[in-house]
């Protein structure tokens, strides 16, 4: 591509070692895209003519179908090889495409198309999974699980509000990748190798072809510009932080020590040596996995934070981990939306451990203060109770008044119903709260908010895609 320049051929190793086509092969359908989107702006602009595109967008379609490419020996980069395999096509005419354009915007483009899919998708993904939870809540009912501060048993808490907690986060994990997706969706064809076209192309012709917003609005920063790589790996590095934890949970609580969740077998294995184990991989590898998306993210940084502008070769190492991440998440939600209506709560362990332990001294404390107690004392009243609880084996359910009183006269008759497991959830009768019907209507929001979608992302839901 550069042979008019140089006159000694490449060494052989470092040919093949700096070749990006064993990686970027998988760009094809959007180089093909992006390429089709600039022979109509070279041919608005005269380069071509209306026939010379019509067999220019025919010859580009047939080299989208081609199969089994990613041996080809011969392309350095995906760039090359569609110019080649479009030369087999259409002849001599091939080399008029890229009149007017750089590799440098090609690959700006195509990378932005490729994101742009790859937030679509996981986006898709998202929704099913948090369907998947949903479903999961409503089907829970008003069943109840120890909610933990520190590790430690705090309140009781609705199963569904405890799952409704991942909703929110996936909900915000849809809106970064959102935001990204908006950000990003600007067209650099027409920027050429930096400094711009030059050729007078119409740029919005390749832009809206391409479904982008608008054409990048400068040519130094659309080159070398990789934001839109390190909001996605960002986003999801976040978002794989939000699944590790609900990994790490559902590890927690399938053991024997807790039992709250028997993980299903069709996504679990045994081990080769103890014949009575069913081991969580499934969740066990969503952690480590979530390590790689933020791995990726970091590499992003590291390569990026020292390039002086514009496009330099560092930025092709930036491709590799922007596929490995795309693929990571496309695989973790492909498996964990079935995964997660698979489970099975063991309600009664759930609730025997959300009723003792005195996980109502919280609605103890507020019996008294709504008596008129000032709150800290009213919280050292029912530490003391707490404490004889201790001391003699049993809950506060089961002290008498008369001991009850001799810690502080304000407690009534009326007091063992304000600390029963239904009124413990209901005293948190405030938005986001654990109250029940505070949470049976959060659950109907929730999903109205994630069946909101358009059409066909409906669709691919409800189909399980």
């Amino acid at each position: 591509m550069w042979s008019g320049r140089f006159r000694d051929p490449l060494n052989k190793q470092f040919e093949e070692w700096q070749r990006s086509f064993p990686f970027d092969y998988r760009l094809l359908p959007h180089e093909v895209e992006a390429s089709i989107a600039h022979a109509r702006a070279i041919e608005a602009a005269g380069i071509l003519t209306s026939e010379e595109l019509l067999q220019m967008e025919e010859g580009l379609r047939a080299v989208s179908k081609l199969e089994n490419i990613r041996g080809n020996e011969q392309a350095e980069d995906i760039h090359h090889f569609v110019e080649f395999q479009l030369t087999k096509q259409i002849g001599p005419l091939a080399l008029k495409l890229h009149t007017g354009r750089s590799r440098n915007e090609q690959i700006a483009t195509d990378m932005r198309l490729f994101v742009r899919d790859s937030i679509d998708a996981a986006i898709v993904g998202l929704r099913a999974w948090a369907m998947a939870l949903i479903e999961l809540a409503e089907h829970a009912g008003e069943a109840t699980i120890p909610s933990y501060t520190h590790l430690q048993r705090a309140e009781p808490v609705l199963v569904a509000h405890w799952l409704l907690a991942y909703v929110s986060m996936i909900e915000r994990d849809i809106s970064r990748l959102s935001d990204a997706r908006k950000r990003m969706n600007l067209c650099p064809l027409g920027s050429g190798a930096v400094a711009g076209a030059t050729l007078a192309l119409d740029r919005s012709i390749a832009a809206e072809a391409l479904g982008f917003s608008a054409p990048t609005p400068n040519s130094m920063d659309a080159t070398s510009d990789r934001d839109f790589l390190l909001d996605f790996t960002q986003a999801l590095s976040t978002l794989g932080l939000h699944i590790s934890r609900f990994a790490e949970e559902l590890t927690l609580y399938s053991t024997a020590e807790f039992g709250f969740v028997d993980l299903p077998e069709a996504f679990s294995t045994g081990s080769s040596a103890m014949p009575q184990k069913k081991n969580p991989d499934l969740t066990e590898l969503i952690r480590g996995k979530s390590a790689r998306l933020l791995g990726a993210s970091v590499t992003l940084s590291t390569l990026i934070k020292g390039l002086p502008l514009a496009y330099n070769k560092d930025l092709q190492e930036g491709q590799e981990p922007i596929f490995d991440a795309a693929d990571t998440i496309a695989g973790i939600l492909s498996v964990l939306p079935a995964f997660t209506r698979s489970l099975k709560f063991n309600f009664a362990r759930m609730k025997s451990a959300a009723t003792t332990g005195y996980l109502n001294a919280m609605a103890a404390a507020t019996y008294l203060s709504n008596k008129g107690v000032p709150f800290r004392k009213a919280h050292e009243i029912v530490g003391n109770a707490v404490r004889l609880g201790l001391e003699t084996g049993r809950e506060l359910n089961d002290l008498t008044l008369a001991e009850l009183r001799q810690l502080a006269p304000e407690f009534g008759e009326d007091f063992f119903s304000a600390i029963t497991l239904e009124a413990t959830l209901d005293c948190h009768d405030v938005v986001g709260g654990t109250n029940r019907a505070r949470v049976a209507q959060a659950l109907v929001e929730a999903r109205t908010r994630i069946t909101g979608l358009a059409p066909q992302e409906s669709a691919k839901i409800e189909s399980g895609v």
